[in-house]
């Protein structure tokens, strides 16, 4: 196994451990999006599955956006692992970008498209949906929230939704973007692109620039980070996303 494969374990396991992620008898649905980060997510889990002492059941799913993108890649390599794939279709995408027309369409599509991927799992039977959100999604998240919302608030690493009684889980909040890139890179995943109108012209893109620049001139930045996540995670009143 690559040192890049080992380094993402290293992280994942940390984070299912430390916050009880996983329990004996979950059926957890991986949401798959076709992007590095969720491939890697599900290699990850699968890893887990294979030799952790916990049984749990792993199931793939995807919420089409409704443009047509071929999704195929993702379904063979769920096959290569073992793993069940199910498909959820949605028109989302041009409900947002075409007759919404939304000035700023990121939040409404991610809502529409996680309320998508509960019910999918829920018609599955699954108790867990795990999301592959990194820290630099975190990151991202918590300088968004304060600069364009006045909240310190950021997504936690488990969150329970009694609505749908299913459990949100983040199993690469330990992980940058760099660690999951190196990892999904060396294992080959496919990437499948979702020719999203608003991609690199959101405020999320400018935030990431802004990190990326800081990181060039400290090279401890992503450390900082992770431990002021860590701070912010053990008080409940500071965080609130879903």
């Amino acid at each position: 196994m690559d040192r890049r494969q080992r380094n993402l374990l290293r992280r994942t396991g940390a984070a299912i451990a430390d916050h009880d992620m996983i329990a004996r008898g979950d059926r957890i649905a991986v949401g798959l999006s076709g992007g590095k980060d969720s491939f890697a997510l599900l290699w990850a889990l699968d890893h887990f599955r294979r030799v952790a002492p916990v049984e749990f059941s792993l199931v793939g799913a995807t919420v089409s956006m409704g443009w047509g993108a071929d999704l195929s890649p993702i379904a063979s390599f769920c096959a290569d692992l073992g793993v069940e794939h199910h498909i959820e279709d949605t028109s989302i995408g041009p409900i947002v970008f075409d007759s919404r027309r939304e000035q700023n369409p990121c939040s409404l599509c991610s809502n529409m498209r996680r309320g998508a991927l509960l019910a999918l799992a829920a018609r599955l039977g699954c108790n867990k949906v795990a999301l592959a959100h990194h820290l630099d999604d975190a990151a991202e998240t918590l300088i968004m929230n304060i600069m364009f919302s006045g909240r310190v608030t950021v997504f936690r690493p488990v969150t329970y939704m009694s609505r749908r009684r299913v459990a949100v889980i983040r199993p690469l909040v330990y992980c940058t973007e760099s660690t999951v890139s190196a990892a999904a890179h060396q294992l080959g995943a496919p990437i499948v692109p979702q020719d999203c109108p608003a991609s690199g012209r959101t405020y999320r893109s400018s935030i990431k620039g802004f990190i990326s620049s800081l990181r060039e001139k400290n090279p401890r930045i992503d450390e900082s980070i992770l431990a002021s996540m860590k701070q912010l995670w053990a008080h409940p009143g500071g965080t609130g996303r879903p």
